[in-house]
């Protein structure tokens, strides 16, 4: 089966380390952005990965499309016009200091998108699942527009769709009312994603508060994810991950799968020493994905999901440059970390 997703990728400008923006005159260049850390992680795990978006008509935008795939990524849909590449800034956090993004994406060639720009039945030919993200449509109106299209266009195709509520505050500045916006796109998902700020804010659904300890409360997680399906009749499944953050380094990881009349929990990950968590939630989605397509067992599907985005924190930049081997260990037991020889 063949995954196809759309969003916006950018330029990463990562200061060293833990450091501060520009507490060295130095950035890690790389490349992210949610859906395409999707694509790159599935086609990773050595399925069909198609990559949807608008990139600029520069060497940046051609070296972003050799990287994609490099990794493996279909890149025969992407369209280039002229523009700019979005970039966001991260600092990585360190005990009590969280971490940090600032974004720059206004203007950027998918910001103004247009419609033709993609042939959605052409872009989506071939494929089985397409995917996308709540950060997109909150970049600007033209890309809310084509998100509701995309997601139209590809549940008339017969694809299954799975939505990652990702709720970005800082992006959410054109006008719209995110929740009418992000509420419009999940009529059309089979499976939602998100965490608990993300149904909340994305969907207005009432959820139990961040842990940051002491015992997670399931019960809550289960009832604002089975509310969710009842207000959402065409979704089958909520996936919510359950991250409990003592520090910026030092968390909790675990996932709930609900679907209608059943609840699944995974086992939980403590993660100490986080190496990047940036990320994580695109890994789970793509382990979920990969899961539910390959298993028809939602239960390993899940546990698949949350070893794959356990080990993207442990690796730097966005993408879970993780074997499918490696996730077989980890979910079968081996949490030892010791050499490989």
């Amino acid at each position: 089966m063949s995954v196809a997703t759309f969003g916006e990728i950018m330029l990463r400008l990562k200061s060293p380390e833990h450091e501060r923006l520009f507490q060295s005159p130095v950035f890690e260049a790389t490349f992210g952005g949610s859906e395409a850390n999707v694509a790159v992680a599935l086609a990773r795990l050595g399925m069909g990965a198609r990559f949807l978006s608008v990139l600029p008509d520069n060497q940046i935008g051609r070296e972003c499309t050799r990287m994609l795939r490099g990794h493996g990524v279909d890149v025969s849909a992407l369209k280039f016009k002229k523009g700019r590449i979005g970039i966001y800034f991260f600092e990585n956090g360190s005990n009590q200091r969280p971490s940090n993004v600032i974004y720059d994406r206004e203007n950027s060639a998918l910001a103004k998108i247009e419609a033709g720009d993609i042939d959605w039945k052409k872009a989506l030919e071939g494929m089985e699942w397409f995917h996308v993200s709540g950060i997109t449509p909150a970049v600007s109106r033209s890309c809310a527009d084509a998100t509701i299209l995309a997601v139209q266009t590809a549940k008339a195709m017969g694809n299954m769709v799975s939505f990652d509520l990702n709720f970005r505050a800082k992006l959410w500045n054109y006008g719209a009312d995110a929740k009418s916006v992000m509420s419009e796109i999940a009529r059309y998902a089979d499976v939602l994603i998100g965490n608990e700020e993300d149904y909340q804010k994305s969907l207005g659904m009432e959820g139990p508060a961040p842990s940051s300890g002491g015992e997670t409360d399931l019960d809550g997680y289960q009832t604002m994810c089975e509310r969710t399906l009842r207000a959402f009749p065409n979704a089958r499944l909520a996936a919510v991950t359950l991250r409990e953050s003592h520090s910026a380094d030092n968390n909790h990881w675990s996932g709930m799968l609900v679907a209608r009349g059943r609840r699944f929990v995974s086992r939980k990950y403590p993660i100490a020493d986080i190496v990047d968590r940036v990320g994580a939630g695109d890994s789970f989605s793509a382990g979920l994905i990969y899961g539910l397509i390959n298993f028809k067992d939602e239960q390993r599907a899940l546990e698949y999901a949350v070893g794959l985005s356990c080990l993207k924190h442990t690796i730097s930049g966005d993408f879970a440059l993780v074997e499918p081997g490696e996730v077989e260990k980890l979910i079968g037991g081996d949490v030892s970390g010791r050499v490989q020889r």
